[in-house]
């Protein structure tokens, strides 16, 4: 959500802003709207005005026994009183007018978010790690996957296409990844751990900008909740309509949920495999703060990340998002791709973005700053650490043998009772 008034001070500067994301001058259809807006709330206002006037006018033609013109002024208060509802009710559909043409329009870019209009104009910022040189040809993780108890095809027999069952070693895998990274940002980071509804309101989707725009992407239930992309939805939320002290920030929430997306836009991409699933598991990252402290903020949950990946023994390269390429909310980005030599490329494991005040303003999400009397909106940021399937696709590529088996991680055979592979099921 944006800040009319902002708008308006300087509405080349939101326009240009916004051209980075390939939008054609927005400021002015807002602005338009918001004159119409102010134009209905001047319009109740001087009604109301007129009417109290009136209404003193009736109380001096009372005393002085004009009955004529008392009984003229309060025929003109009833005209105006049944007026009333009408300007009240164009003043509130100006206003709502003005709040869905604002809530469509994404997050402004930050200054350091290169132009460009999709992923080939990322940036690459760092890597870390070298590829591992195999003895044999590495096969990707659906090759790998059935013999170990991904079972692809019992998972569509059940519920359809981008569904998968795990079972036995690998399912044990998995849920040791999903453990193992929790831990992480609980015990070695900070995060208070939150375990979350995975069905949230309207308003809840809404604040973190899901709806109304992707609505298409999201699974709604038959009472009107929504299942949860990602468990950013339900943890930003945690914050919505409070006033915080400055004192309480930064608040720090990590949770593992599953999550569950309807791939709308996908037909025909990452068909095979778990990549791209209509229902997985990813541990999130979200923090609320103050906004000095927010570019900091980003960086320290990015290196939570890549903590995760670097313990991981997983290669991986941070990459910074060009603005045609960032997501609705975020005003910056940084992507980390793992290496996933079955597929001789780098592919996307976590996404970890810092939205400025844009969910907030949705939300509601305000906090006082020490000494002060008014409140400010918070910052809020969000990233994956890690995506769990994902993770486990790059295990499973970049720690397999020749003889179909795969190595577990070190930093995993606590979680796998000492398991230091797992091996193909007869």
């Amino acid at each position: 959500m944006h800040d009319i008034r902002l708008i308006r001070d300087d509405p080349a500067a939101f326009d240009a802003a916004l051209a980075k994301r390939g939008l054609a001058s927005p400021s002015a259809a807002l602005i338009a709207l918001d004159d119409r807006r102010r134009e209905t709330i001047a319009a109740a206002q001087a009604a109301q005005t007129r009417r109290n006037e009136l209404s003193k006018e009736i109380g001096q033609a009372k005393a002085a026994k004009d009955d004529a013109r008392a009984s003229d002024l309060m025929a003109s208060v009833a005209t105006l009183k049944d007026a009333m509802p009408g300007l009240e009710a164009a003043e509130a559909a100006a206003a709502r007018a003005l709040d869905d043409a604002s809530a469509a329009i994404p997050n402004l870019p930050d200054t350091s978010v290169p132009d460009g209009a999709d992923e080939d104009d990322n940036q690459v910022v760092a890597e870390w790690g070298t590829p591992a040189a195999f003895s044999f040809d590495p096969r990707e993780h659906d090759a790998i996957g059935p013999a170990l108890g991904l079972d692809f095809d019992t998972g569509v027999a059940i519920a359809g296409s981008r569904f998968t069952l795990l079972r036995g070693q690998v399912a044990r895998l998995h849920r040791a990844l999903g453990q193992f990274m929790l831990d992480r940002l609980v015990n070695d980071h900070g995060y208070e751990e939150v375990a979350p509804p995975l069905l949230v309101q309207t308003p809840a989707a809404f604040g973190t900008g899901q709806l109304p725009k992707f609505a298409e992407d999201l699974f709604e239930t038959t009472d009107g909740r929504w299942l949860i992309p990602t468990g950013e939805v339900p943890l930003t939320n945690i914050v919505r309509d409070t006033i915080l002290s400055e004192a309480e920030l930064p608040l720090r929430f990590a949770a593992l949920t599953q999550c569950f997306r309807s791939e709308a836009g996908a037909a025909g991409r990452d068909t095979r495999g778990l990549i791209r699933q209509h229902q997985f598991e990813k541990v999130e990252m979200v923090s609320i703060t103050t906004p000095d402290a927010s570019e900091a903020e980003h960086e320290r949950m990015t290196r939570c990340a890549e903590g995760a990946l670097e313990a991981l023994d997983l290669p991986y390269r941070r990459m910074l998002l060009c603005a045609g390429d960032m997501g609705f909310t975020a005003a910056r980005t940084f992507d980390l791709e793992v290496w996933l030599p079955g597929q001789a490329r780098y592919r996307e494991i976590s996404s970890c973005s810092t939205c400025t005040d844009f969910q907030a303003r949705r939300m509601n999400a305000r906090y006082r700053p020490a000494g002060e009397k008014a409140t400010r909106f918070v910052h809020t940021l969000n990233g994956s650490g890690l995506a769990v399937g994902r993770t486990l696709v790059a295990v499973i590529e970049n720690y397999q043998q020749a003889d179909g088996s795969v190595a577990v991680p070190a930093v995993l055979r606590p979680y796998m009772h000492g398991l230091d592979a797992i091996v193909p099921q007869g």
